[in-house]
């Protein structure tokens, strides 16, 4: 596009800022540029005590986000951070005062398809999962198409389960719920977490590990759509999680609990793994289920099991 300065988008700021709501002494806003689809505005106006005021759902501040798209466009040398001040003139009929600043934030740079903190999580739940068992080369319950990021439902590239053989049992376990999320900056570890399930190996055949390794996926993505369920299950120590179909009968639920290991080496910390167990409703019969998650019956049905937890 022409040329647009930084002068150019204070010309256009002052007279709209400037409409300020009543007691407004100053105001500043952080906004970013466009980056892997999304962009982002913070602050506001702030009274003679510092207390930033509510905004009027009448008045848009649009043309913030206009100029910094204008800039953006215009650049000769990048940014992704603009901080816009203004401060009301001491006296009426004077001009406020209205700065701007652009400055490029390595921080908050969203992670590409090429960033190795999704191996590096990969690397470090099989580096977890070998210490306890053989990993079946090649098992996965489902492949998905990926998408730019390769990622699939689960925001990040491996949406999928490890089948573990360990002595007497096999381990069916998600391999992906930790991986960092993708096209962002925050450093989380994806749904900070992972899910296991333990099988009588003797008891299995190809089928039967095939549908719970899907289930196990189907219980993963509930975790993904949900909000902090890791925290809610290390708060409670055992959580009813879901309903299972008549499929499953007489399973009637899955019960989510929690155990002393942790994967370590991920790229923001380490996280919990947690055990998925399915229970028949007998196993809660009678217990009060009015709690946050049924909390009180899951743990009791644990205790019944003998899981320590």
């Amino acid at each position: 596009m022409a040329s647009y300065s930084i002068d150019d988008a204070i010309r256009e700021l002052a007279p709209v800022l400037g409409k300020a709501p009543a007691g407004a002494v100053s105001g500043e806003w952080t906004a970013t540029t466009m980056q892997a689809g999304h962009s982002s505005r913070t602050g506001g106006y702030r009274d003679a005590q510092g207390r930033q005021l509510p905004e009027d759902p009448s008045y848009s501040l649009g043309i913030i986000d206009d100029v910094v798209e204008k800039l953006d466009a215009a650049a000769s040398r990048h940014f992704n951070t603009v901080v816009i001040r203004w401060k009301k003139p001491k006296f009426p009929f004077m001009r406020a005062d209205v700065t701007l600043e652009t400055n490029f934030d390595e921080a908050i740079v969203p992670r590409g398809p090429d960033d190795p903190a999704y191996e590096e999580a990969a690397a470090a739940r099989r580096a977890f999962w070998q210490g306890r068992g053989a990993l079946q080369v090649g098992f996965a319950a489902e492949r998905e198409t990926a998408n730019i990021y390769n990622q699939t439902k689960w925001f990040g590239p491996h949406r999928r389960i490890l089948a573990i053989d360990a002595p007497g049992k096999l381990i069916l376990a998600t391999d992906g719920l930790s991986t960092p999320w993708a096209g962002i900056a925050d450093p989380e570890n994806g749904v900070e977490c992972e899910l296991y399930m333990e099988f009588d190996a003797a008891t299995l055949d190809e089928a039967g590990i095939s549908n719970w390794a899907n289930l196990l996926i189907n219980i993963g993505d509930l975790m993904a759509d949900g909000h902090r369920v890791a925290r809610d299950v290390e708060k409670h120590g055992a959580i009813l999680f879901c309903r299972l179909t008549e499929d499953y009968a007489p399973l009637t639920r899955i019960m989510l609990s929690r155990t002393a290991d942790r994967i370590e080496g991920l790229p923001f910390g380490s996280v919990p793994v947690i055990l998925a167990t399915p229970i028949a409703e007998a196993e809660i019969e009678r217990q009060d289920l009015s709690d946050d998650w049924g909390a009180t019956a899951a743990r009791h049905a644990l205790a019944k099991r003998g899981i320590r937890n």
